[in-house]
């Protein structure tokens, strides 16, 4: 290799000053919108409860005093709205879409935008990613303490687009106790690492649940390896999650807002 004369011009070298800077990619935030913490909420595989922890995490910031919202980047299978009992369409001024709040949340998903709510969105990646990029700089958000984005399971084009199209300041890793999701956490913490983007803790769901007779704790899906994987990992456990027959009532009836979860409250207090 040759002594670099810094003239860029005829030169076949990949050099580090000829790298994009990932600050390149992110998307600008509209003079609308103040968003101070951006928090992904994420997981390797389907059905762990990523979205449900995601509107848990937001309804309780509210309840806490803090201005939050919600942006749903599960395009193909969105569920928020649901779960806070929004049955409206979102509005749009001449700059802007507009969030739906529902008790002190702010939401923006497809669904809001979808005349049919069931029509399925068959869309190809690169689509589905330009959508997310306009719920970030096209949605007009206003003065919000925390964004929780609600992302879709795997690692694919659309956590790419979250991880490089926002100012991601921390994930969640959602899990529940099988001993195949220890490898599918090891999976999204090895995304995060790849992208720069520091992983706050592990939640995991459906930890146990008890018997309302005698009041023990029974491991429904297998002993929990949720420590384990932390210590391995180097991230800290922060909830686990009980199986409440309570809460997917309340979430099918769209009043998660309605939801105690007190196995969240020591999150909530340090995200205060």
């Amino acid at each position: 290799m040759s002594e670099c004369n810094h003239d860029c011009s005829s030169c076949g070298q990949s050099c580090s000053s000829r790298q994009p800077d990932p600050k390149d990619f992110l998307k600008p935030m509209n003079k609308y919108s103040n968003i101070k913490r951006v928090v992904g909420v994420v997981s390797g595989k389907g059905g762990v409860g990523k979205s449900l922890v995601s509107c848990l995490l937001a309804s309780k910031c509210a309840r806490a005093g803090l201005k939050v919202g919600i942006l749903d980047a599960d395009i193909t299978g969105p569920s928020v709205p649901k779960s806070f009992g929004i049955n409206d369409r979102a509005m749009q001024d001449e700059e802007n879409l507009l969030p739906i709040e529902a008790n002190g949340v702010k939401v923006m998903s497809i669904n809001l935008l979808l005349e049919d709510v069931n029509s399925p969105v068959v869309w190809r990646g690169p689509v589905i990613s330009g959508v997310i990029e306009q719920f970030w700089s096209d949605v007009r958000w206003g003065e919000l303490d925390y964004l929780f984005v609600d992302m879709p399971p795997g690692t694919g084009d659309v956590a790419l687009t979250v991880f490089q199209s926002l100012p991601i300041d921390g994930i969640v890793i959602v899990s529940t106790p099988q001993d195949l999701v220890k490898m599918i956490v090891n999976k999204a913490f090895n995304m995060a690492k790849m992208m720069n983007v520091p992983v706050l803790g592990l939640i995991e769901n459906m930890s146990y649940f008890t018997c309302p007779d005698c009041n023990k704790k029974l491991s429904i899906f297998g002993e929990s390896k949720i420590d384990e994987t932390a210590s391995e990992l180097g991230v800290p456990v922060l909830a686990r999650l009980p199986i409440n027959p309570e809460i997917n009532r309340l979430v099918d009836a769209g009043k998660i807002s309605e939801v105690e979860c007190s196995e969240l409250d020591e999150f909530i207090d340090a995200l205060k």
